[in-house]
């Protein structure tokens, strides 16, 4: 089976294994097919960015769309933000070990893929250099651009030649021009000092404690964080706030860097438990079809809301009251309920501006096409092997599909951490 026909295989279902009794071989074949399916939407996504880009032949492929009030800015901002928000998104599946099976294959090809892009992303020669050094969105998507090489280094960061790490270490660093707000944009410059420190850089320590220390005076309660002063009722808790955090704390607990009175090591457990208290409250989002609501900006990032379940399920740290196969088969479901629509994609394959299809309505002001690409966060949980009691458990209904079917289902309260 060529890599073409995983990509079918995954869309259609159609790779469902077993043989023998055929009642007896549902409950596994409902998780291989689970895991087909979401593996082959996010080739399907990722593989013209990354085809296209390992040629230099992104910006000349790739058509940007923006939304009907745009802020008429370098509609070149589009191009990083594609590349650094699939890239974040894809990392985790590099990771697996090489194997000879079609996924396997997908994968080599991705990483190949990827490993050229990143090449030519800060060559200046070419092509599809990146624009990061005239509009301060860059400041904003260099940080998926990082954290991608912090989530997959050895197939990410390790395999590229010196002058390509070199160039990138040099694009990072000349980004600390950008003055970021008071909000989630705290996290992107906190993030790329993080890397930094992971490499052996020099890093600057302040940008990482004012972060921490900000997230927690906006923290307000119950698994919420504020954007800055004010609570904003959208998915940046999911998009920005939360995983960042986490994984930046990861790299402090395990490096172990100075600081003057900060705690990773305190500050880290801490954050995991606020974040699968989140986690729960977007479980409980999704309805018994897989949808969820239409809430707040950037609406537009679609499956991203769900990238707290996603890097929960990758890090197998899913709390008690959310089981792996009641997880899986809640993404599944979000992923149907949004990707079945054929007007999410060009065609030439690349992702429009909507929601659920095609409506350049919904964009925001600082929203293009390139921004959609951040929807491949909520694939992380591909990073774990096929293998793995995530892939494999029986699919389990989740909250709002027992609730609506009659059957029992835990109470929610509200907690104190």
């Amino acid at each position: 089976m060529d890599r073409r026909n995983f990509l079918m295989t995954g869309l259609t279902g159609a790779a469902v294994a077993g043989a023998g009794n055929a009642s007896a071989a549902k409950p596994r074949a409902k998780s291989q097919n689970d895991r087909a399916y979401t593996a082959g939407l996010l080739q399907k996504i990722a593989e013209p960015v990354l085809s296209n880009m390992a040629k230099g032949e992104l910006k000349k492929a790739f058509k940007i769309e923006v939304g009907m009030n745009s802020d008429g800015r370098d509609t070149n901002v589009a191009y990083m933000e594609a590349f650094a928000r699939l890239i974040a998104g894809v990392a985790p599946w590099l990771t697996l070990p090489e194997d000879n099976t079609p996924e396997g294959q997908v994968r080599r090809k991705l990483t190949q893929d990827a490993l050229q892009a990143y090449v030519h992303s800060v060559d200046h020669k070419s092509p599809d250099y990146l624009v990061w050094r005239t509009h301060g969105q860059a400041l904003v998507d260099s940080a998926y651009f990082t954290n991608a090489l912090m989530r997959a280094p050895k197939q990410l960061w390790e395999p590229l030649d010196a002058t390509t790490k070199t160039r990138i270490v040099t694009e990072i660093k000349q980004l600390r021009r950008v003055s970021p707000p008071y909000t989630n944009w705290l996290l992107f410059a906190a993030m790329n000092e993080v890397f930094l420190l992971m490499i052996g850089e020099d890093w600057d320590p302040m940008r990482v404690d004012l972060t921490i220390k900000k997230m927690e005076e906006w923290y307000i309660g119950d698994g919420w964080v504020a954007d800055g002063t004010k609570f904003h009722f959208d998915y940046y808790n999911s998009y920005v706030i939360y995983p960042m955090i986490v994984e930046i704390l990861e790299v402090l607990v395990r490096l172990k860097p100075s600081f003057n009175n900060l705690k990773p090591e305190v500050e880290l457990p801490k954050w995991l438990k606020r974040m699968q208290r989140n986690s729960e409250h977007l479980e409980r989002f999704i309805s018994p079809t897989g949808t969820y609501p239409p809430i707040g900006r950037s609406l537009t990032y679609r499956t991203a809301a769900f990238q707290p379940l996603a890097l929960l399920a990758w890090r197998k740290a899913l709390p008690q009251s959310l089981p792996e196969g009641q997880v899986r088969a809640a993404l599944t479901a979000v992923h149907k309920a949004i990707f079945t629509e054929p007007s999410n994609f060009t065609a030439d394959g690349y992702l429009t501006i909507g929601f659920v299809g095609h409506h350049r309505e919904l964009a925001d002001w600082y929203t293009n096409s390139g921004s959609m690409y951040i929807t491949s966060e909520s694939f992380l949980a591909l990073g774990l092997p096929p293998t793995d009691t995530f892939w494999t458990a029986p699919a389990e209904d989740w909250t709002q599909k027992k609730a609506f079917a009659g059957k029992a289902f835990p109470k929610d309260y509200h907690v104190d951490y």
